[in-house]
């Protein structure tokens, strides 16, 4: 989240929208949103599909945190993660003329 500061948050997600759907593999896992209305209330849910929740190794009653980025995109946060079984290098590549001032 420091970078998010740094670079201020809508460059922050415009940076990590445009890295994901430019260099990483996208897996797309298409899911309904379902709402359950009662007689003084309505609530919506989502299912997070199983191949993800295994692969993200959650848990019962893990506590996320979602970022309304647009009206188009969500990001799911958790504070806690286990560590991942091989070291990943994150870093977010620039091409000449990427950069906007």
């Amino acid at each position: 989240w420091s970078l998010a500061l740094t670079m201020g948050k809508s460059l922050f997600f415009s940076l990590i929208s445009s890295y994901i759907t430019r260099y990483s593999p996208i897996m797309g896992y298409p899911t309904k949103v379902q709402c359950i209305r009662r007689k003084n209330s309505e609530q919506f849910y989502i299912n997070f599909p199983l191949p993800l929740a295994q692969a993200f190794e959650l848990a019962k009653a893990e506590e996320v945190e979602w970022t309304v980025v647009d009206k188009q995109h969500l990001i799911l946060s958790r504070k806690v993660a286990p560590p991942d079984p091989v070291p990943v290098k994150k870093t977010l590549p620039f091409s000449k003329g990427s950069r906007s001032s």
